[in-house]
């Protein structure tokens, strides 16, 4: 995306898309060398194989398929990230394919067991409040719960759908203050309202919004300002 140099010089960790929704092999290598230059943590980000779709639609997958979509694409960005000399550290699935994670324990299931081997140590970056943490841990996996700055929330604690108005989160300003709310209070407000509580310690920025420079600048120096440490938690 057009805004992914700049961002990592203010990112901690960069999910990196591998092959499935988005990437290949040229996109992965840069990145991955864009990443080790600048001390980012890098984790595999596969998602359904639909790029006209971006991956954010849903497919119901014969287990057999699911499974090979998500160990193949794991599995070329580990190969990439050896020979780039960096170490892979966590797995985040993408869109359509992590909600429904969030939602149905089977599918965190398939996804995570078919990563299983091949990365030593490797932790699992889920949705706060969702099946994919009950899953992860149930599996044995170092968990990170995530939470996400520029979507908006149903009040259960699982993101509102992208067909729904006000699902992704444009105003710079009010985001910067949402993510300090939820480092500072453990609290996020959902779309009717109500307030989230949350465990979650790692923030996600979308890489493919106009804004998602502007908004990871503004996060960061919003964060900074309040004395709080950006790290990656891996």
């Amino acid at each position: 995306m057009p805004g992914d140099a700049a961002l990592f010089d203010i990112i901690s960790s960069a999910s990196i898309a591998c092959g499935g929704h988005a990437g290949d092999e040229t996109t992965m290598r840069l990145s991955l060398r864009a990443a080790k230059a600048r001390g980012v943590a890098v984790g595999a980000h596969p998602g359904f194989a639909d790029r006209e779709h971006f991956g954010r639609r849903r497919l119901f997958l014969p287990p057999e398929e699911l499974d090979e979509q998500v160990r193949g694409q794991v599995r070329a960005l580990v190969e990439y990230a050896e020979e780039e000399g960096v170490p892979v550290r966590y797995l985040k699935l993408h869109g359509a394919l992590a909600n429904m994670a969030a939602e149905e324990p089977a599918v965190a299931a398939l996804c995570f067991a078919a990563v299983t081997g091949l990365v030593p140590g490797l932790s699992v970056l889920a949705i706060d409040d969702s099946a994919q943490v009950e899953v992860a841990e149930a599996l044995g996996y170092p968990v990170v719960r995530e939470a996400y700055a520029d979507r908006a929330y149903q009040p259960n604690g699982l993101l509102v759908p992208r067909s729904q108005p006000g699902a992704v989160l444009h105003d710079v300003g009010a985001i910067a203050e949402r993510a300090v709310r939820l480092a500072r209070a453990g609290e996020l407000v959902a779309i009717d309202g109500s307030v989230i509580r949350t465990e979650a310690t790692s923030l996600c920025i979308h890489g493919d919004t106009d804004e998602a420079v502007a908004i990871a600048r503004a996060v960061r120096a919003a964060l900074e300002a309040e004395g709080i440490t950006i790290r990656a938690p891996y």
